[in-house]
């Protein structure tokens, strides 16, 4: 599913050619998302203009002069910037035409996405952890959080309350980096440990984000192009191979109903 870096290079996509511009029209095709489209979204949003687009974690907020829309791309969504007479294609179930000509398209064959209209906020959000790429999330916060916590440290750092945006993806390439087993117990991972690996983890997204997003089933970005970091996966989706730094083969297993894929050698 696209992951924070994939929001965010979506973001930094249709940013320059939405905002300022004014709503001629928003089509629903197909309400029936994860959450059920906002009821008369298109008489709400008609005609009004695009202040900005800003993200918390996996959503985007697109802000009108009245109220925001909340998209979130769910499993298999995706935002594409096209002409307005550019032909519709299965599974695009929302569009939006603006006074520019330029139309943005909601694309979600798995349909688990969501498109919310609100003037007042969205319960969504309101118990999510800071953002990853800020000064608020560190090692200290980290180490804070985990104390006598039996959970495995991979899920805990996926966990939306702890940090936002670090999904199954990189929270593997992260603790890859930090040399952590993914199965360690977090209440018994030291301070220092956990300084670095929240280093790795702004690290691992920041690199992420300057090359567009990992591309693996379904994610495109903005303008139709798809991500390349997944050129530089270290251990995700490498299960049986040789591990990068010794050679020995990657071990694979589930956790928390995931795949989690490991050095045994480098990773303790």
């Amino acid at each position: 599913m696209p992951e924070l870096p994939e929001v965010e290079t979506t973001l930094r996509g249709v940013a320059p050619h939405i905002v300022g511009q004014i709503i001629d029209r928003l089509t629903v095709h197909n309400g029936s998302l994860r959450w059920p489209v906002t009821e008369g979204i298109s008489e709400i949003t008609k005609g009004q203009q695009i202040v900005a687009i800003t993200r918390r974690a996996k959503y985007l907020l697109v802000e009108l002069e009245r109220g925001s829309m909340m998209i979130h791309l769910g499993m298999s969504g995706s935002l594409r910037l096209v002409d307005r007479k550019t032909e519709r294609r299965k599974h695009d179930h929302i569009e939006m035409q603006l006074a520019n000509g330029v139309c943005l398209r909601y694309h979600d064959p798995r349909r688990f996405g969501a498109w919310l209209w609100s003037d007042n906020g969205y319960p969504q959000l309101s118990h999510l952890g800071p953002e990853p790429l800020t000064d608020e999330f560190t090692g200290k916060r980290l180490f804070e959080l985990s104390r006598k916590r039996k959970i495995a440290v991979k899920p805990f750092i996926m966990d939306n309350q702890t940090v936002v945006g670090v999904g199954n993806i990189y929270a593997s390439e992260a603790l890859f980096r930090g040399a952590i087993r993914p199965d360690r117990q977090a209440g018994r991972i030291s301070l220092q440990r956990y300084e670095l690996l929240a280093g790795h983890i702004k690290d691992v997204l920041a690199s992420a984000i300057a090359q567009g997003g990992t591309t693996l089933r379904d994610f495109i970005n903005g303008n139709g192009e798809p991500g390349y970091f997944q050129q530089t996966l270290m251990v995700y989706g490498r299960g049986g191979q040789p591990c990068v730094h010794c050679g020995k083969a990657l071990k694979d297993i589930r956790l928390g109903q995931r795949s989690s894929v490991f050095c045994l050698t480098c990773q303790r």
